[in-house]
Order: C-alpha cells, then structure tokens, then sequence
C-alpha cells in the first residue's frame, strides 16, 4: 500500500484555512457595517452614524426604535427593490453563492484527505480532487472579492443611495467609512485564495520517492527464516544436547 501522508500536510493546514476563510464569508454577509455613514442632522439618527449593510440598514435611535431591538432602528434591502444599490445587490448574490461554492471546495478537501490519511489512493485520484477543491477555493474568493471592492470603491468615492422615506436615511452622508464587514470579508478571501493554491500545487511523488506500508502478513513474515520444502530447520543447540 502506498504512503502519501507526508505527501499532504500543508493540505491540511490548507484545509483548515479554507474553512476559516468560509467561516468568514459568511460573518461578512451578516455584519451590517459594511459602509458607515457619517449624518449631520441627528434628530432621528442620534448617533451620527448608519450603517449600510448586505440586507439591512441600521442606526441607533431614541426616538425611532424597531422592535426587535432596544435603541436601534432597521429597515432591509431586497434584491428586487429599485433603490437598491447594484454593488449591494451583486454582494447579495455573489456571496451566497460564495459560501455555496467555497463549501463543495471544503468538501472535497476533506474527501482528498481522507483518502489520503486512509490510503484509499486507488478509488480515486487524489490530485484531481485537490485541484478541483482548489478550483472551487479560488473561485469563491473571486466571487467574493468582486462585491467587496465594489463597496469599498463606493465608500471611498463617497457614492450616495436614495433610500425610501421610511428608511429615515439623508439623501447624502456627510462622509462615508469602510465598515468591518468589508475588513472581514477581505481577510476571508486571502484565506481561501491561499488554500486553493496550496491545493494546486499538490503533487504525487515519485516512484522512487513512494514509501511502501508493509502489510500484515509482511510485518508477521519479519524475522522469520525462510523455511525449505516446506520443513522447519533444526535448532543446533538442541543437536548438541542429543550428542551429549
């Protein structure tokens, strides 16, 4: 049987950064700070400052207050809704679909390892499956990416959004900040481009270089004197005690 663990440990750590970085992905989808809007007029927006997120926009109020919440009000943004910005609507589409492609890389990460740490080489190939789950890594954190440079290419032109009027948002932020939720995303995506490449560059070794995992019968066979016509060898000590 042919051993390929060695073969696999930066695979492993690999792994584990893929799944940090999927982890991420989807933290960054639920944060609402992705762009922080700095407002003048405070009578509604106490605080000065809104959030603009994936699905919702916040902000923290004492005289306008959702009730789900304690000083915060909320109002969601629909892919469907004609204020919606397109960079936020890419976001909401590409991310998800993000997550679903980095967890089918994760997958077959873990199915490569497996096969592996298990020495299952034989029922299927192993480096077809690592450049395939390294595929599916890079290709998430393009999908990714391409939301997220987005938003930040907004916040930092200071591109405004006309929200309905029960949003209670200005027509145009005083400034803008890049939230955590772009920060987050972005490490996200370093994560899983660095575990797909490391996937890529898995490589078999050679034939020469392949060690060999003795099996049962060979490890019992160890030590044991090869045995003729199929009768055992005399002991010469006991020969000598029969002389005697």
């Amino acid at each position: 049987m042919t051993y390929l663990v060695h073969t696999a440990h930066p695979q492993l750590v690999a792994l584990w950064l893929g799944c940090m970085g999927w982890t991420l992905t989807a933290v960054a989808l639920g944060v609402i700070q992705w762009r922080v809007w700095q407002v003048a007029d405070r009578s509604v927006i106490t605080s000065g400052l809104a959030s603009v997120g994936v699905w919702r926009v916040c902000f923290s109020s004492h005289t306008l207050v959702t009730p789900e919440f304690s000083i915060m009000y909320c109002k969601s943004m629909g892919l469907t809704q004609d204020f919606t910005p397109p960079e936020v609507a890419a976001a909401q589409v590409l991310m998800l679909l993000a997550l679903l492609v980095g967890f089918c890389g994760n997958v077959g990460g873990v199915y490569a390892l497996r096969n592996v740490y298990f020495g299952l080489e034989k029922s299927s190939p192993i480096r077809s499956v690592f450049s395939a789950a390294g595929a599916a890594f890079l290709l998430a954190a393009v999908m990714s990416l391409t939301p997220l440079l987005w938003n930040l290419s907004s916040v930092v032109t200071n591109q405004t959004v006309t929200f309905p009027a029960d949003f209670h948002m200005p027509r145009a932020p005083v400034s803008q900040q890049v939230g955590c939720g772009i920060g987050i995303g972005i490490i996200a995506t370093v994560l899983m481009i660095t575990c797909g490449v490391i996937f890529l560059t898995y490589r078999l070794p050679g034939r020469s270089k392949v060690a060999a995992r003795p099996s049962l019968e060979e490890n019992g066979a160890l030590g044991r004197e090869p045995v003729a016509d199929g009768r055992g060898r005399d002991n010469p000590a006991f020969e000598f005690h029969e002389d005697l």
